[in-house]
């Protein structure tokens, strides 16, 4: 059996899907605020969330630690705006499963998979397609997503499944 084997979460191949949201281990590049007892790293100058009359919103999703390997049976994404996931609290890893903007994806060849050191958190730009929150560890993450009248989230079905497997190390 074929199975997708997830690589380390890197900026530079995440791009394609959006960007990895994380201060640099060194903590370079960050503004002193507040009479210089803070460093404030921004990470993202446009969440891309207010197309069609959105408007940000903030959320907690407390997700359960996932068993791999899995079966990933469907896929969605949000043609409208961004959304983003940050771990919150102590090292939550999770995978995250992406293909590009554009047709939906079809199978295995069509996806890429990540997984996250357990302190990154994802700006998924729009049109991303991605698999629901797959969390290793359980607990709470941060959802930054744009919300409307107008539901914004095309799921497709991947048939057949397309097998997720375990990282290296676990």
């Amino acid at each position: 059996m074929t199975m997708l084997m997830p690589r380390p979460l890197t900026a530079a191949a995440f791009a394609p899907y959006g960007r990895v949201l994380q201060v640099p281990a060194d903590g370079a590049g960050g503004q002193p605020i507040n009479s210089g007892t803070t460093q404030r790293h921004e990470l993202l100058a446009d969440a891309q969330l207010t197309a069609e009359g959105g408007r940000p919103v903030l959320s907690i999703s407390r997700a359960q630690a996932r068993q791999l390997p899995m079966a990933l049976v469907e896929m969605e994404r949000h043609a409208l705006g961004s959304q983003s996931v940050v771990p919150l609290g102590a090292q939550r890893r999770l995978v995250l499963v992406v293909a590009p903007p554009g047709p939906a994806p079809r199978g295995i060849a069509d996806l890429a998979a990540f997984v996250s050191d357990g302190a990154q958190g994802v700006w998924l730009a729009p049109g991303t397609w991605h698999h629901p929150l797959l969390a290793l560890d359980a607990g709470d993450f941060l959802v930054v997503e744009r919300r409307s009248g107008v539901v914004d989230c095309d799921v497709v079905a991947l048939a057949p499944p397309v097998w997720l497997a375990a990282p290296a190390g676990g």
